[in-house]
């Protein structure tokens, strides 16, 4: 059988002393940026800095529904901002994700290609079940849930997302189409808004809202009574309105801040009757933020109605903070009860490839091989690191998974099916990695004119035009499906130009003829993209 290679290595550098991260949250209405010390020892972080900017991303154009050129701007401008003050702070290094208005913007991904040519900043597209999977990470780490059931509500500008989890592994995650900017922008058109509009605005936030409900109802274990938390601007906003008018203070931190379904409602009621003008004279009340209330604060009020819930409870961290613990578990940091998270990538796409009958021992073969192939050729064909080497695992796992619709051009099934099987713990720029390193193992070489390759920032179009000949010489190997390779030695001939295979077969007597013919056939894209001779032999002693 062939060698076993681990699929996550350790990273080359676990950090021993305190590091500083910023992390970006791109959302609809603002971008948020926290930095943060990390304290790798014991383990743990602590905001050091806060930055916000009211960009309204989602405000796009109503014809196309794409992001409007100055808004673009606005947000670059802003970005390079927080870049700045980064590293005034000494920022190791800027994460950044955006959300659902550059998600469903026909310009997003433009938009974001942009962002990487002027600021040298790569930001990550996630979906909305991996957003909420990062907001339940970064309630936990500000809140304990003592292993009670907790439902956590974010509402934001262009999406709102429910999830369920009792502080381990989260049992359901959501994300609904439905935010405070999207609303204002689609249904919110008088001011005060007119009775009619409000009657439609709610019936429509209850519809929408009525089947992610009704999922996590059934998930509920019976005589759960969970916890309601609730976290984003919107909720905060209402929560300090609050505050201030009940208790004559904001509370600080505001995390653990309680107020009643009642409360609320009365809230609702008061900014349905009055103008922009007079909400934004609400003490606490920003211009933008009045804006967009009454829609937030709408789909808070129709949540807990259709959830049976009397009170929510306030937590001031949400998904730039698990931007930051997301880190974290990647880098191998948390070893407490969130360590589950640090494998999430490889169960979702195990349960993808599931999903799609792929022949697992054959695709397990086959990512054994390619991590093979990579970890030796590491540092002297290509200079990738542990994030590639798992998104090249992913691939070879999941590279054939299109035969679930047609063996005929599978590989560009397989590409369709990996872009939309929502697969969790990676971004939306990783999945396309993913998906292209599946969609090119067989057929073409990558090619400018292909779609789905030119929509990668230039980075991740190296990833796999470098990674790609890999996962076609691993799937060469295993040409019989029978693991008729054990094991793969690499020699770099520099002087000749070069490359040497040298495989050693499981059975002493096997030629392995049809898995060295595949090779021969597969290696003309290997030869092109390094530039060197590939040289194929089979020892029995490798």
């Amino acid at each position: 059988m062939v060698n076993t290679v681990p699929l996550v290595k350790m990273p080359e550098s676990i950090p021993q002393t305190d590091r500083i991260l910023a992390a970006i949250d791109m959302g609809t209405n603002s971008l948020h940026m926290v930095i943060v010390r990390i304290e790798p020892k014991l383990p743990s972080f602590t905001i050091i800095a806060r930055e916000k900017e009211t960009v309204r991303l989602g405000d796009v154009e109503p014809k196309t529904g794409e992001l409007k050129p100055d808004v673009m701007e606005r947000a670059i401008v802003t970005l390079r901002r927080f870049q700045n003050v980064a590293k005034t702070l000494n920022a190791d290094q800027v994460i950044a994700v955006a959300t659902s208005a550059v998600r469903e913007a026909p310009n997003g991904r433009e938009f974001l290609k942009k962002v990487a040519e002027e600021l040298d900043l790569y930001i990550s597209l996630i979906s909305g079940q991996e957003e909420a999977r990062r907001i339940y990470l970064g309630v936990l780490s500000g809140m304990e849930f003592n292993n009670q059931p907790h439902i956590i509500i974010d509402i934001g500008g262009g999406s709102t997302e429910l999830i369920l989890g009792d502080g381990f592994e989260p049992r359901s995650l959501s994300s609904t189409k439905i935010g405070a900017v999207r609303l204002t922008g689609e249904f919110v058109k008088t001011d005060p808004i007119s009775k009619a509009e409000f009657a439609y605005l709610q019936a429509y936030i209850r519809g929408m809202l009525e089947r992610p409900i009704d999922e996590l109802k059934t998930i509920l274990q019976p005589g759960e009574i969970p916890r309601f938390v609730g976290t984003s601007g919107t909720i905060e906003t209402v929560a300090m309105i609050l505050a201030r008018e009940k208790l004559g203070m904001i509370p600080n931190p505001l995390t653990g801040y309680q107020f009643s379904l009642k409360d609320l409602r009365d809230l609702v009621n008061r900014f349905r009757k009055v103008s922009y003008l007079e909400r934004l004279a609400i003490p606490g009340m920003s211009d933008r933020r009045a804006e967009i209330i009454l829609a937030g604060a709408l789909i808070l009020q129709e949540a807990m109605t259709l959830l049976g819930v009397e009170t929510l409870t306030v937590c001031d961290r949400s998904l730039r903070e698990g931007i930051i613990v997301d880190w974290m578990l990647t880098h191998g940091l948390i070893e407490n009860r969130l360590r589950y998270q640090s494998s999430i990538r490889q169960r979702s796409t195990l349960k993808i490839a599931e999903k799609y009958q792929v022949d697992l021992a054959h695709s397990e073969r086959v990512a054994a091989y390619a991590l093979s192939l990579f970890d030796q050729t590491q540092g002297i064909l290509h200079v990738w690191g542990n994030e590639e080497r798992e998104l090249l695992w992913a691939a070879a796992i999941l590279h054939n998974c299109g035969v679930y619709i047609s063996h005929s051009s599978h590989h560009k099934h397989s590409y369709y099916l990996i872009r939309n099987g929502e697969l969790l713990g990676y971004s939306e720029t990783d999945i396309e990695v993913i998906a292209n390193l599946a969609r090119y193992h067989r057929k073409s070489m990558p090619k400018k004119k292909h779609d789905n390759f030119q929509i990668l920032p230039k980075k991740y179009r190296d990833v796999v035009t470098q990674l790609s000949p890999l996962l076609r010489l691993a799937v060469a190997m295993d040409r019989r499906l029978i693991g008729a390779i054990d094991s793969v030695k690499c020699e770099y001939r520099p002087a000749a130009r070069e490359f040497v295979l040298r495989l050693k077969p499981v059975h002493s007597d096997d030629n392995c003829a049809l898995e060295l013919w595949s090779i021969d056939y597969k290696k003309p894209a290997f030869e092109a993209v390094y530039n060197l001779k590939l040289v194929v032999t089979l020892e029995h002693d490798v």
